[in-house]
């Protein structure tokens, strides 16, 4: 995903805890201005997709 405007651009990311595959392949564009909600059952990886957002996390591929 490519967006000329993008405040935030995750293209195939990947987060491991040990063996454990958090995020895969996550993909997506924030634009300025739009918003975004996460949403997702418990465990599913929205507190770690804005932890690696905020750089709070390093990925490990993407």
């Amino acid at each position: 995903m490519t967006a000329d405007h993008a405040l935030l651009e995750f293209d195939h990311v990947d987060k491991y805890f040990g063996e454990t595959h958090v995020l895969k392949e996550v993909s997506l564009d924030i634009e300025d201005g739009e918003v975004c909600v996460v949403v997702g059952p418990s465990g599913s990886g929205k507190s770690t997709l804005l932890r690696c957002a905020n750089r709070l996390e390093e990925i490990q591929a993407g």
